[in-house]
């Protein structure tokens, strides 16, 4: 019941209840990506892509990216980029979470002054 009115009403839980019954009706599913998100298309051409988990737009890897955005490029029918064994793997946006970079993380001459103020 919990996750029924979930879906009803909040929008930062995967898809809500219109969306569903948008995607249902008029919603062609395009394909999906290797983060589990779904992206569709109706016959208007409007495009949206359903999340497996938390909505961030982040997660969007780079060759669903330009194909959200009306962006053609070589890949857009294939969805399939073969990536060289140089490439990082995607990651979503880190910034204020654990993970998120600082400089001097971990250094610990870092929060020590490097000067004496004088008297």
């Amino acid at each position: 019941m919990l996750t029924f009115l979930k879906k009803i009403f909040t929008w930062w839980n995967r898809d809500t209840f219109g969306t569903r019954i948008k995607t249902i009706l008029s919603g062609k599913l395009i394909g999906s990506d290797e983060y589990g998100n779904k992206y569709y298309q109706n016959k208007r051409g409007k495009r949206w892509v359903i999340y497996a988990n938390e909505i961030d737009a982040s997660k969007i890897p780079v060759e669903w990216y330009s194909w959200i955005h009306f962006m053609p490029n070589k890949i857009e029918n294939i969805h399939e980029l073969e990536k060289h064994d140089w490439q990082k793997p995607h990651q979503p946006n880190l910034t204020g979470t654990d993970s998120a970079y600082y400089p001097n993380k971990n250094n610990k001459d870092a929060t020590e002054k490097k000067y004496k103020s004088w008297k």
